[in-house]
């Protein structure tokens, strides 16, 4: 262009600027410049910005005072590209670097510059920095600039200082429709679900018109509530002003009833809606699963993907717990199949849910394989408490406690998720000592307060063993009250070592606590039969008749080519169920031979004492 004589102007150098950039070509990139200068282009913005960009890349040292001096650019434009860059790069600090700097050479920052480093606090999560700049704005008097209080507003909201947030709200003297929305997402996000319903009937009694963004956060704190009566008001209300249009109001509803263990409702706006997305099925999947309804949630998961759509990482995570209450040990090993053709196991999450249900399908050898092939320093805290919790209820100690080790030497610290775990293993594997010196480890080396659950483990553990006295005295000594889950293990200890006393103890107990649980008016029922005290027996069958209750029968499932069969207590409703009920007798008959011949051995063994006995 310029050998035939053609001058490049305002529109041309910002592109050869940027070419020098990219190529990091310092020697062209000065000759551009001084032709720039030389010609007064750079008294062009856009031009100026490039010329910055490229002094700050390829001379970072030289480019803040030389440029700037010799720039002619409007200085806060400058400035102001310079913090948006610094923030668009993910050079947060470098952001307010360049601010010191412009408070240096004396230049006034303006409204986007102060914007940017609002950003850049949040991108930072310093809620400290953010302050800083909400000083500034104090003390230059910007307060009065709606986007700088909006952006404020939206820090505070997002590094979840919401007493902060709410201040600044009270105090701003326009609210338009965003500023009520940045509240009311500010209480619902930070786990203040009735505050954001009451700022939304504030938001309505003062004429504002609620919109899509007001609707979604609104309706998770219904959800967060669990209040099927405002979840009702919320949907009209939605539906009143139009917002019902959007899919994403559609996916919040479906999880809102869900939450509110309305799945009937659910299912009626899920079968509605003409425009699903994956979210929409994975939502209406994870509802059936929160609610065991598992068989459900895998024909819609059959129904998703004869529809076209491509499972994603939240799909397989929110189906795999269907699959292992169903015993659909085929179906976990087809979503990992499916992970591994989609790299979605790639992902530590997909990979810890395809661990903890290979386990709970039984499958311990492949869970530790999932385990393995994750590197150590990869492993999160919920990987290594997956592996341990599989091991402990497997009830292998050693391996448990191996992990553990492993885990300290990793330098992950256990937390008190790691400690039931290790506690239910002692449980299991009935080692006593163990447990007293884990439960030990957990409150005074590493500062974790133990909850209900690990107090019922070592209830369990100590009732189990015999040292229901321990176990007495160790529920005296807790913090705060026990509940059922305490109680329930003492009672169990109890009827195994037959302690009655204390038993009628934990009874009452566990009945005050769980009126409707027929289980512990039968455990005591028992346990008054076997001290033959049939006044207490004929009293607990009169307290479960009265009351209407009955025990729930266990239930067990088996997958067999990749059918999954049921079966209850005494259960003859399966169509085999002659064939099955033979081979039991059958097996039956050979474990008492087995029995009967091992017995037999044992008294031909010839018994030799010495005189030295005697």
């Amino acid at each position: 262009m310029v050998l035939k004589l053609m001058d490049p102007d305002e529109g041309t150098y910002p592109c050869v600027l940027r070419s020098c950039t990219q190529l990091s070509d310092d020697e062209t990139g000065r000759k551009i410049h001084g032709r720039v200068v030389k010609l007064g282009l750079d008294l062009f913005d856009l031009v100026g910005s490039e010329l910055v960009e490229m002094r700050r890349e390829l001379c970072v040292d030289e480019y803040d005072r030389e440029t700037t001096e010799k720039m002619g650019v409007n200085r806060k434009v400058y400035w102001s590209s310079l913090t948006f860059e610094s923030s668009s790069n993910g050079d947060y600090e470098q952001s307010f670097r360049i601010f010191n700097r412009m408070r240096t050479e004396r230049v006034e920052p303006d409204s986007v510059t102060v914007i940017n480093l609002l950003r850049s606090s949040v991108d930072l999560k310093s809620l400290k920095a953010g302050r800083c700049v909400h000083s500034f704005i104090i003390v230059n008097s910007l307060c009065e600039d709606m986007a700088l209080s909006t952006a404020l507003l939206t820090m505070y909201a997002k590094l979840g200082s919401v007493e902060d947030a709410r201040a600044l709200f009270d105090k701003m003297p326009q609210r338009d429709c965003v500023v009520w929305n940045l509240m009311i997402s500010a209480y619902s996000r930070n786990g203040y679900p009735k505050e954001s319903l009451q700022l939304l009937m504030q938001m309505v009694r003062s004429g504002i018109r609620a919109d899509l963004f007001t609707a979604i956060p609104a309706i998770s704190s219904v959800a967060e509530l669990k209040s099927l009566e405002w979840g009702k008001q919320m949907h009209a209300h939605v539906i009143r002003h139009g917002s019902d249009y959007q899919v994403s109001v559609h996916n919040c509803l479906v999880a809102m009833y869900c939450d509110c263990n309305c799945l009937e409702t659910a299912k009626i706006i899920f079968d509605l809606m003409t425009n699903k997305t994956l979210v929409s099925w994975s939502t209406m999947i994870k509802g059936y699963v929160t609610h065991d309804h598992s068989y459900d949630a895998l024909s819609l998961l059959t129904k998703m993907k004869s529809d076209g759509f491509r499972i994603d990482s939240v799909t397989v995570i929110s189906v795999l717990p269907a699959c292992v209450n169903t015993g659909a040990l085929e179906q976990v090993k087809n979503l990992h199949g499916y992970s591994v053709k989609c790299a979605l196991n790639s992902l530590l999450s997909v990979n810890t849910a395809l661990l903890i249900s290979y386990a709970k399908c039984g499958c311990i050898e492949m869970a530790r394989k999932l385990f393995d092939e994750e590197e150590v320093d990869s492993k999160d805290i919920i990987t290594w408490n997956s592996m341990i919790s599989a091991y402990s209820k497997h009830g292998d100690w050693f391996s448990s406690l191996d992990l553990y080790n492993q885990m300290k030497q990793s330098k992950t610290k256990p937390d008190h998720v790691t400690f039931l775990s290790l506690l239910t293993s002692c449980v299991n594997s009935g080692f006593v000592e163990e447990g007293r010196e884990c439960f030990k480890e957990m409150t005074e080396t590493y500062g974790c307060l133990p909850n209900q659950e690990h107090y019922a483990c070592m209830v369990d553990l100590l009732g189990r063993s015999g040292h229901i006295k321990e176990a007495s005295e160790l529920i005296n000594t807790m913090p705060f009250e026990p509940d059922a889950r305490v109680w329930g293990p003492l009672l169990s200890a109890c009827k195994l070592h037959s302690e009655s006393r204390l038993a009628e103890l934990a009874a009452q107990k566990l009945m005050a606590m769980e009126p409707k649980n027929a289980g512990n008016y039968v455990l005591l029922s028992n346990m008054y039969a076997a001290a033959g005290k049939w006044d207490g027996v004929a009293k607990m069958r009169t307290f479960l008749r009265d009351r209407g209750l009955k025990k729930v029968p266990g239930c067990s499932w088996l997958e067999i080519n990749g059918k999954v069969h049921e079966f209850r207590v005494a259960d003859r409703s399966h169509p085999k169920s002659g064939y099955i009920y033979s081979t039991l007798e059958n097996l039956e008959l050979e474990i008492k031979e087995d029995e009967y011949k091992s017995s037999k051995d044992f008294l031909q063994i010839p018994i030799c004492v010495s005189e030295e006995s005697f």
